[in-house]
C-alpha cells in the first residue's frame, strides 16, 4: 500500500491557537475571488516587483495555503463549485460559459467535447440561499459568469433570470453573464451596475459598493461575496499607477501589475473600513482566485490558465480570522474550491453534513489547528478547449505530493513528483508504474462516482 498523507501537525505551521467560544455570535463571512490571478502574482507569494500591501498584510494576519487549487482551469466550473460545494464534473459545467459548441472539435482532430451545462441552474441550492435561510443578509458584487446570453435565453429561462438575485443573494451588483467587463474605466455597459462618473475604475467602485454594504448591514450578520473583475482581460489600469510599473524591472506586462496592485488598493480601503466598523474580530474572510494565472509570469509553474497543469490550477488563497486562525500560519496541505462552502457553513454554526453532501470539506480543523483533516486526493476534470484552444483534453489527481494527469488526446499518462518538481517537468510514469495504475484507477472510480461526461469521437 502508498503510504497516506503526512499527519497534519507536520504540514501546517503556525502556533497553537483555539477557536473562540461556541456562544459568541455567528460570524460575518466574506469570500473575496479575484479572477485569472495567479499563484506567484502576489508579493506575499514570490512576486518581488509586484507590490500588494494589503493582501500581504491579510496574509501576515491570518493563514496563507501554498498548495490550494482552484477546482477547474477556467472560470465558471470554478464559481460555480463555489456556490455549490459540487465539482464542476458531477455539475458537468465544465466550461466557461457559454464556451464552445458541444461536440466541438479542433481541425484536424479526432476528439470532441462533450455535451456540457452552460450556467448554474436554480435547482441548485448555493451556499447564499443556505446562509440567507439562516439570517444572513447576502450581497454578490462583481463578475458572476453562471448564467450565459443566447437570444436572451437559456433553455426558456432569461439570462436575468439567473443572476445572483436569483441564486440567494438579495443585493447584486455588476454581476451578469459578462465573463470580462467590456471596460474597467465608466461608462461600464454592465447591465447590472449603473455607471459612475465618466472614468471611475472599478475595482475602486465595486470596493465601495462593499464598503457601502457591511455599513450598512454591520449590526446583522452578513455574507458578502465579492468577485472582482479584476485582473481578466481587458488589461487596464490608471495611468499613474502604469507609469510607476513601467520605471520598474522584473516585470513582464506593466499594465497587469498596475491591474493587480489597482485590486489590492481597494481590498485594502474595504479592509480599513471594516476595522472602523469594528468588524475585524467578528469577520472571516477568505481571499482567493478562480484559477491560475493568465497573464502574468508563473514561473516555476507548468502552463497558465485553461491547462490542467500546476499554472492552470494553483492559486493564491488567503483566510484571515481573528481569535480563530492563528496570525502568520502558513499550511501546505492541499485545498480545492469546493472546500470553501463546507467551510463557510461550519464557520455558520451550521453542520455541512446536514447540508451535503459536499465534493469539498470543511477546512476549520486546518484554520484552527484542530481535529483532523481526512483527505489526501484531490480530483481535476477539463474534457473542454479553453478560449485560446491551446490546452489538450485532460484529468488529474493530486495525491499527497504526486500529480497524476491522463491525457485524453493520445492516452498518454503523466507523473510527477510536486516535492521534488513543482514545474512538472520530469514525467516518472514509466518510474513508478505502481503509483500511476493506482492513481489512474482512482481517478476512473472518481469519474464514475461523479457521472463525469467523458470527450468523445468527433466522427
Amino acid at each position: 500500500m502508498i503510504r497516506t498523507m503526512l499527519p497534519l501537525f507536520l504540514v501546517c505551521f503556525g502556533m497553537t491557537f483555539l477557536p473562540t467560544s461556541e456562544a459568541e455570535d455567528r460570524p460575518n463571512l466574506i469570500v473575496i475571488m479575484a479572477d485569472d490571478l495567479g499563484w506567484r502574482d502576489l508579493h506575499c507569494y514570490g512576486s518581488a516587483a509586484q507590490d500588494s500591501p494589503a493582501l500581504d498584510q491579510l496574509a501576515k494576519e491570518g493563514m496563507r495555503f501554498t498548495d490550494a487549487y482552484a477546482a477547474s482551469p477556467v472560470c465558471s466550473p470554478t464559481r460555480a463549485s463555489m456556490m455549490t460545494g459540487l465539482a464542476p464534473a458531477r455539475l458537468h459545467l465544465t466550461n466557461h460559459a457559454p464556451g464552445n459548441k458541444d461536440g466541438f472539435a479542433l481541425e484536424g482532430s479526432d476528439l470532441a467535447e462533450p455535451e456540457t451545462v452552460r450556467n448554474l441552474a436554480l435547482s441548485y441550492t448555493t451556499i447564499a440561499e443556505r446562509l440567507k435561510a439562516e439570517g444572513y443578509v447576502t450581497a454578490h458584487i462583481g463578475k458572476w459568469h453562471l448564467s450565459y446570453q443566447k437570444r436572451n435565453q437559456v433553455g426558456g429561462v432569461a439570462e436575468e433570470g439567473l443572476r445572483p438575485e436569483h441564486q440567494g443573494f438579495e443585493h447584486n451588483i455588476g454581476g451578469n453573464f459578462r465573463g470580462g467587463p467590456p471596460s474597467y474605466f465608466s461608462p461600464y455597459r454592465n447591465p447590472a451596475l449603473e455607471d459612475g462618473p465618466e472614468g471611475e475604475y472599478l475595482p475602486e467602485r465595486l470596493a465601495n459598493e462593499a464598503i457601502e454594504f457591511i455599513r450598512k448591514e454591520r449590526d446583522e450578520p452578513f455574507f458578502l461575496s465579492w468577485w472582482p473583475y479584476s485582473v481578466h482581460y481587458p488589461i487596464e489600469a490608471p495611468e499613474a499607477l502604469v507609469k510607476k510599473y513601467e520605471a520598474r524591472s522584473g516585470l513582464r506586462d506593466a499594465t497587469y501589475a498596475a491591474m493587480i496592485e489597482g485590486m489590492d488598493r481597494g481590498i485594502g480601503r474595504f479592509l480599513k473600513a471594516l476595522d472602523e466598523a469594528g468588524l475585524r474580530d467578528d469577520t472571516l474572510v477568505i481571499f482567493k482566485s478562480d484559477n491560475g494565472g493568465y497573464n502574468g509570469n508563473n514561473r516555476p509553474l507548468r502552463g497558465f490558465k485553461g491547462m490542467i497543469t500546476e499554472g492552470g490550477i494553483r492559486i493564491p488563497w488567503i483566510v484571515r480570522w481573528p481569535g480563530v486562525v492563528p496570525a502568520g500560519a502558513t499550511c501546505e496541505t492541499p485545498v480545492i474550491s469546493m472546500d470553501c462552502v463546507p467551510t463557510l457553513l461550519e464557520a455558520a454554526g451550521i453542520d455541512p453534513a446536514s447540508a451535503g453532501p459536499f465534493d469539498g470539506l470543511s477546512l476549520m480543523p486546518l484554520l484552527t489547528q484542530q481535529g483532523q483533516f481526512d483527505r489526501d486526493t484531490l480530483f481535476f476534470h477539463y474534457p473542454n478547449y479553453a478560449f485560446h484552444k491551446r490546452n489538450r483534453l485532460a484529468s488529474a489527481v493530486r495525491w499527497q505530493n504526486f500529480k497524476f494527469i491522463r491525457r485524453y488526446d493520445d492516452g498518454s499518462r503523466e507523473l510527477y513528483d510536486l516535492s521534488q518538481d513543482i514545474g512538472e517537468k520530469r514525467n516518472l510514469a514509466g518510474n513508478r508504474p505502481r503509483i500511476v495504475e493506482q492513481l489512474d484507477g482512482q481517478l476512473a472510480n472518481w469519474l464514475e462516482e461523479v457521472d463525469a461526461r467523458l470527450p468523445v469521437n468527433a466522427k
